[in-house]
């Protein structure tokens, strides 16, 4: 592992492997590194580029300087870009392909992205978030519940059957999501108006240039794949795939192929 330093002095960890273009993966809700769909995808693409994963603030190895704001994580990006040389290509996924969005609309450099199933919800094909998710869910973590926080994104923000979450909830990985649980109303902020139930902004990503692979898995629900479509319409440079078989845990041998093949061509 090694460190940078974001503009506010947080402290990042991230690793490096790899030889070749330089790759940055960017975790979505609650994920880091050893404990990360993007470790395994970082084995599989190392023998083809220089990839670089990084524990966003508040997990892993990473400080978490407060008051919180996506400028902050913008900048944490940033920070890790600089260990690439001040420039490479990203992958997101989940909430945080829609890191990734925001931060090449805010000025990052990178010639090319590849985002993963951004979770926007742009019509009412699934159960609307609820309107004091975000108040009850600052409540539950300020009263030290980080259980209930982690039950109450599972269940409402990500919209998973209540039996699947039942289950989750005696299961070993359960002690390790409970110890990011205060990170959730970070994802929370990076999706802002895009899960609202209604088509995504004009002009979201308007000065967006740089090619994008938009990607989703054949078997997700109707709403994330919806919203996928929605957010390749609104990227006038995207390419839209999908993985056949594949759900939101997207396998990484799945993956690592089409990445490979787009950031090489």
């Amino acid at each position: 592992m090694s460190t940078t330093v974001s503009a506010d002095g947080t402290k990042i960890g991230y690793t490096r492997t790899g030889q070749g273009p330089a790759l940055v993966l960017v975790d979505g809700a609650m994920c880091f590194r050893g404990s990360s769909p993007n470790d395994a995808l970082a084995k599989e693409l190392s023998q083809h580029f220089t990839v670089y994963t990084y524990d966003r603030r508040g997990r892993g190895e990473s400080d978490d300087t407060q008051p919180y704001a996506v400028e902050h994580e913008i900048e944490d990006l940033a920070a890790v870009l600089k260990e690439a040389g001040g420039e490479a290509s990203l992958f997101g996924i989940s909430s945080g392909a829609a890191l990734v969005l925001t931060a090449v609309q805010h000025g990052l450099p990178a010639p090319k992205l590849a985002i993963y199933e951004p979770p926007f919800i742009v019509d009412d094909t699934r159960k609307q978030i609820p309107a004091d998710y975000k108040a009850r869910l600052a409540a539950a973590l300020a009263a030290g519940k980080r259980g209930t926080a982690v039950k109450m994104f599972m269940a409402e923000g990500v919209g998973l059957p209540a039996l699947m979450v039942a289950t989750m909830r005696v299961m070993p990985f359960w002690s390790k999501l409970k110890r990011v649980a205060h990170t959730i109303p970070y994802d929370t902020a990076i999706m802002g108006e895009t899960q609202s139930s209604r088509p995504l902004p004009e002009g979201l990503w308007s000065d967006i240039s740089a090619p994008v692979l938009v990607l989703d898995g054949g078997k997700s629900p109707a709403w994330m794949r919806n919203g996928v479509a929605a957010a390749a319409r609104a990227l006038p440079t995207s390419t839209y795939r999908t993985l056949a078989g594949q759900t939101h845990i997207v396998k990484a041998e799945a993956l690592a192929p089409a990445l490979r093949d787009f950031f090489q061509q």
